[in-house]
């Protein structure tokens, strides 16, 4: 946080503009906060890279093995042995590519969609817990807050899209 010293020679516009910076990092903490602590709260019955795999199949389809190497910021070896393990638990299967019969495609079978459907359902139960613990009017504001939120997500997808597409 700025103190009244370091922003004492700002103009107000400056000083109100790093208010207002402050105020979007904080809350930016905060919901990162509750993220990091549903995540902890989740089973840990496959990795974080796995989990982020199966989702990035779900939201896009099937992709190549270089293809969800790249989008996961993971070696394409480490990929193709996570999709191995994946494979041998019934998540995902490959296919030949249609386009190109020398690559294969990964996508997720019905144990997969299923599999995410649960842990979304899981990790909603819990944090619906959490919310019926607060006050009446902190659960409004947080309700209030529900379509902004589902507009960042939009915008994550939107650039996670986008990075695909550049390849």
């Amino acid at each position: 946080m700025l103190r009244a010293m370091d922003i004492a020679g700002a103009s107000a516009d400056e000083s109100a503009g790093t208010s207002s910076d402050e105020a979007r990092l904080a809350s930016a903490a905060a919901v990162y906060g509750l993220l990091a602590t549903l995540l902890r709260r989740a089973p840990r019955d496959i990795s974080l890279t796995s989990l982020a795999t199966l989702s990035t199949l779900n939201r896009t389809g099937p992709k190549r093995i270089t293809e969800l190497a790249a989008i996961e910021g993971v070696t394409q070896p480490s990929m193709t042995t996570l999709v191995a393990n994946l494979e041998k638990q019934g998540l995902v299967v490959r296919s030949g590519d249609p386009a190109d019969k020398r690559v294969s495609l990964v996508s997720l079978t019905e144990a997969g969609r299923e599999y995410m459907l649960r842990r979304r359902r899981v990790g909603t139960e819990a944090f619906a817990a959490l919310v019926s613990q607060l006050p009446p009017e902190d659960a409004a504001t947080l309700a209030a807050a529900v379509p902004a939120l589902e507009r960042l997500r939009e915008l994550d997808n939107e650039e996670r899209d986008a990075a695909i597409r550049r390849g």
